[in-house]
C-alpha cells in the first residue's frame, strides 16, 4: 500500500510506482496520458487508452471508461460515511468494498466469514 504522494506525474515517477505491482498480463486502462502510455510500452503491457475529448468511450466493445467511473462513484459514496480512512487501512476498506460489490450489495454470512478469515481466493494482492 502506497503511503506517499506522487512527486511528479511523469514516466519515471509513475513507472517507479507501477512496475513493482503490475503483472505482465495487465491491461492498463487510462485516459490516454502520455506518461502512462510510455510506462506501459516500457513494461511491455497492454495499454488501452480512451480519448473522451474525441468522444471515444469504448475500445473493442469491452474497455469502457464508464465502468471505472461508475465504480469510482460507488466507492466514494460508500467511503464518505467513514469521514476519511487512514492510508494504512485502505486495503482493508477496499477488500470490504469488493466483497460488497461481488454480492450485489447484499453480503451473506457464508461469504463474509471466509473473507474475514482470509480464506477467500479473490483477495487483492497488496505489495508492501
Amino acid at each position: 500500500m502506497a503511503d506517499f504522494v506522487l512527486e511528479r506525474a511523469d514516466k519515471e515517477h509513475i513507472g517507479a510506482v507501477l512496475k513493482p505491482i503490475l503483472a505482465a498480463d495487465t491491461i492498463l486502462r487510462t485516459d490516454g496520458g502520455k506518461a502512462l502510455g510510455a510506462v506501459a510500452r516500457e513494461m511491455g503491457i497492454v495499454h488501452r487508452p480512451v480519448n473522451l475529448a474525441q468522444g471515444i468511450r469504448v475500445i473493442a466493445g469491452v474497455y469502457h471508461i464508464q465502468n471505472v467511473n461508475a465504480y469510482d462513484s460507488r466507492l466514494k459514496e460508500w467511503m464518505h460515511r467513514f469521514h476519511g480512512v487512514a492510508t494504512r487501512y485502505l486495503a482493508n476498506y477496499l477488500g470490504w468494498r469488493r466483497l460488497i460489490e461481488r454480492s450485489h450489495n447484499v453480503p451473506q454470512p457464508r461469504t463474509v466469514l471466509p473473507a474475514a478469515l482470509g480464506m477467500n481466493h479473490d483477495q487483492q494482492l497488496t505489495v508492501t
